[in-house]
């Protein structure tokens, strides 16, 4: 997909300059939030800007109960943050889930960037059959009671079985069918080039001044993999629940599923399995 014109010289500033694994200053935009996951290793990320979920959510026919264990939620010490799935005698798997509570709305009249730095564990593909780790936001509405899909969610990365694609996709509207023929969503893959650090972002483009042409686009380390825009949605309504109300983020490793699958008899648990982040940012700009 060809860059837009504006997005071209959006890119052409992104060169990042970081420190350590705290979120990149870049030319143009102001860092609204971040949260680079300090802390001695093996402790819980900052529990003023996370919720660490300690429960079975039983959606999507997953088998993980999330659990508030720093087996499965924990800082590394080198300013990470893990979420580790593993095998249990109880629940038969266990995970990490984290859900900011902090919220933000996509500016209108600025662009809105919202990014991670994300590696996963180092077991082979083949052992990973059934885990689905994932990075992404819901709107806040849901949490006052608004059901999803209508509450809009904007999936930044999405990875199932080890396979080295990504996915960027917006969910919206109603479920089943609707806008965005749900429970699919609106979507589009990237090959990424490993499992080491990568960064995953999103930017909302509210310039134009009018919401049908305002953008959402995604990319993996600068290059632009998929873009939505206000006209593909059509509707007014539908387009602010993703794009200009308040919107959450969350970090999360699923294990089984409608997507994945179940894991199998290779599947392996544990650090090799996980998803580490560096740092969670939201900007927007000048």
């Amino acid at each position: 997909m060809r860059l837009p014109t504006t997005l071209t010289l959006i890119a052409a500033v992104l060169a990042p300059t970081i420190s350590a694994w705290d979120a990149p200053y870049y030319h143009g935009w102001h860092l609204a939030w971040s949260d680079p996951f300090w802390g001695p290793a093996g402790t819980f990320p900052n529990e003023a800007s996370w919720s660490i979920l300690n429960i079975n959510l039983h959606v999507n026919n997953e088998l993980q109960t999330y659990r508030r264990d720093s087996r499965n939620v924990q800082i590394s010490g080198g300013a990470t943050l893990q979420l580790v799935p593993w095998r249990d005698p109880v629940f038969q798997w266990t995970s990490g889930r984290v859900e900011s509570k902090y919220t933000f709305v996509p500016h209108a009249g600025k662009r809105t960037m919202a990014e991670a730095m994300i590696r996963f564990g180092g077991n082979p593909i083949h052992t990973k059959r059934g885990l689905w780790p994932a990075f992404w936001l819901l709107g806040d509405s849901i949490r006052q009671g608004t059901p999803w899909p209508a509450c809009g969610e904007v999936d930044i990365l999405e990875t199932v079985n080890g396979l080295l694609t990504g996915y960027g996709t917006v969910h919206c509207h109603m479920y089943p069918g609707g806008i965005c023929n749900e429970p699919y969503g609106r979507g589009g893959p990237v090959g990424i080039p490993s499992q080491d650090w990568h960064r995953w972002r999103v930017i909302w483009d509210r310039t134009s001044g009018d919401w049908r042409s305002e953008t959402i686009t995604w990319f993996m380390n600068d290059q632009q993999f998929f873009q939505v825009r206000g006209s593909d949605i059509n509707n007014y309504e539908v387009w602010a629940s993703l794009s200009a109300k308040p919107l959450y983020f969350i970090l999360n490793v699923a294990v089984g599923g409608d997507w994945p699958g179940y894991p199998d008899g290779n599947t392996q648990d544990g650090y090799g399995a996980m998803m580490e982040v560096g740092y969670v940012a939201q900007y927007y700009s000048y």
